[in-house]
């Protein structure tokens, strides 16, 4: 069967506190990072992500203490981003206890970054995030959140990425963030097609059935959500058993 396809929340924090949103906007608070992970990691998800989406100066401490507060409250894998833009910020969250860190924006302006995080760390440390739209004809990758639109593609960018040593590539559909109408199962499967590495989808969960979609049609290797995990619509315990009764292997 392949290895396990993984489920996985994504916690986005904003001045301590876990909030989502809806097409990159209009934030919500959900909660607090540190209890809702502990809450993840004994309900079965497999990893978690958490995105420092105010990484200011201030914002850094912070959430550095958080991750040093996570890593001592769970027990799986977890992924950090947010204003990583030299290997010293790489080496201070993996030293508070993170398994990877993703970079986006900086990775972009400088893909050199890749590199360097790929042979200090090793490439299994390094997530490429992608934050892309479909609009005139193709997938064009933004920067600093959804906010500024660069001429890079998205499968172009992908391979790049891979060639330089990501481990794994993060992509977010912005077309279909917090929509809950399903994932970009299409383009989804064209990355996936066309890179050997781990494909995470990200954008679009609303229903079991997306997850499932994701998998089968998008050829994910993992699938991220947020609000559906948050706010209860969907239990991962439930999700992981219609998954297996749909023979997609999961690990429950």
């Amino acid at each position: 069967m392949g290895l396990a396809k993984r489920i996985i929340p994504c916690l986005d924090v904003k001045d301590g506190k876990t909030v989502k949103g809806t097409n990159f906007v209009n934030l919500r608070s959900a909660g607090d990072p540190v209890e809702m992970g502990k809450a993840y990691s004994s309900a079965g998800a497999d990893e978690l992500v958490y995105l420092d989406i105010t990484a200011s100066h201030e914002g850094r401490k912070t959430f550095t203490e958080i991750v040093s507060r996570i890593a001592r409250e769970i027990n799986i894998p977890f992924t950090v981003g947010g204003g990583i833009n030299e290997l010293a910020d790489v080496e201070r969250l993996l030293y508070a206890g993170a398994d990877k860190v993703s970079v986006n924006s900086a990775a972009i302006r400088r893909p050199q970054l890749i590199d360097e995080i790929a042979k200090r760390f090793g490439s299994q440390v390094c997530v490429c995030a992608i934050d892309a739209r479909h609009e005139d004809g193709d997938w064009y990758c933004y920067l600093n959140g959804g906010r500024k639109r660069t001429s890079h593609r998205l499968l172009e960018w992908a391979k790049e990425a891979e060639d330089r040593g990501a481990g794994e590539i993060l992509f977010t559909s912005m077309n279909h963030d917090g929509v809950k109408d399903g994932y970009a199962n299409d383009i989804l499967a064209r990355l996936a097609d066309s890179l050997s590495i781990s494909i995470i989808a990200s954008g679009g969960a609303g229903k079991m059935e997306h997850f499932r979609d994701a998998f089968l049609i998008g050829h994910a290797d993992a699938a991220l959500a947020a609000s559906v995990f948050h706010f209860g619509e969907i239990k991962i315990s439930e999700l992981k058993d219609y998954l297996k009764k749909n023979n997609i292997n999961v690990r429950i």
